[in-house]
């Protein structure tokens, strides 16, 4: 019959419509750097803050707190952490600047990143003695938190996720049972018996369990203590809150942990009553995430069509799968709830 095209054009026809909107995209993404957006929001990669009059900054952090610098054009996440970096620095030793809003929007991340960001926005407060506020909106866990501990107010959305004040090395699997069944034997060769401790080959020791242990308890430490001197709380108070668990804002308002429920505009007229800034605009100091916007318009579409499936895999794919994810760990504060 004549009408009937059949499966294939049509999937020929998708991939061809795809493709060349991603074109587009990707043309829109050079001209939009190239023009700029004229409203007094830093962009890109290498955007510097120049703003003519007094302001107060309003630094989005959003995404998971890496110390690596955002997605790729298939990848969403926003945060960029030596981009921020930078414009806080930027915002240090601009006279112009009167104060800072961290706009916190995270389930946390790395330890390494939580706690150089954290640093920063110390060093900022100590050296310019200029406010800083955190204000949280749909999520600001973990890492989140432990970035806003340190300011000198925490502004919560009614609809926000905070907390999860703890510390995670993930899975580790231990597939020697899976492999003894299949027939095959591993051999490892250290300098130590600890020097492969979590490899999937090998089941962990009650000493080696320890060891590990210790890392994570060593960085829950840390934690505590910086929301202790943020908070002004003992740390034993700290302890009693501080077990992993999520708090909506009313709850973390009850423990402590925020000062109070409002919006980002109630954020931005505390701090400019509080700290005589009413003559003061908040500008907002974002990164231009063009690398991420394939994936917010087409979403997995696009993803479908440029990889490929996991479905159908055999033991032994399904064995290469979970010694691949067992390649190495990081130790975080992130919580394993997202929003």
């Amino acid at each position: 019959m004549k009408g009937i095209t059949g499966k294939k054009p049509l999937k020929k026809g998708v991939t061809i419509f795809l493709v060349a909107a991603a074109a587009c995209v990707i043309l829109g993404v050079l001209l939009s750097r190239l023009i700029g957006n004229g409203d007094g929001t830093v962009v890109g990669e290498r955007g510097k803050i120049s703003i003519e009059d007094e302001y107060i900054g309003r630094l989005d952090i959003s995404g998971t707190i890496s110390e690596s610098e955002g997605g790729g054009l298939l990848e969403s996440d926003s945060y960029h952490h030596r981009w921020l970096l930078d414009r806080i620095e930027d915002m240090k030793s601009d006279g112009k600047n009167k104060g800072m809003i961290l706009f916190v929007n995270t389930p946390g991340g790395s330890v390494y990143a939580s706690d150089e960001m954290y640093l920063a926005i110390q060093d900022y407060r100590k050296k310019t003695g200029r406010p800083v506020y955190s204000y949280m909106a749909s999520q600001a866990t973990s890492g989140g938190y432990y970035i806003s501990a340190p300011c000198d107010r925490i502004v919560a959305n009614r609809n926000c996720w905070t907390g999860s004040i703890g510390v995670t090395m993930g899975t580790m699997y231990d597939v020697t049972e899976m492999l003894r069944k299949m027939g095959v034997r591993t051999v490892t060769i250290t300098s130590g018996k600890n020097k492969a401790m979590g490899s999937p080959t090998t089941a962990m020791t009650s000493r080696q369990k320890k060891i590990m242990q210790s890392l994570v308890d060593e960085a829950y430490d840390q934690f505590v203590d910086i929301v202790a001197d943020g908070r002004k709380l003992s740390r034993t108070a700290v302890r009693k809150i501080a077990d992993g668990r999520l708090y909506t804002a009313k709850q973390a308002k009850a423990r402590g942990l925020v000062d109070q429920i409002g919006t980002l505009q109630d954020a931005e007229r505390d701090m400019k009553a509080r700290f005589h800034l009413r003559g003061c605009k908040v500008e907002e100091i974002s990164y231009d995430d063009n690398h991420g916007i394939i994936s917010r318009l087409f979403g997995e579409t696009v993803k479908r069509v440029f990889s490929s499936g996991i479905g159908g895999k055999s033991d032994i794919d399904r064995l290469k799968m979970l010694l691949e994810a067992n390649q190495g760990f990081t130790v975080t504060y992130l919580s394993p709830t997202k929003r």
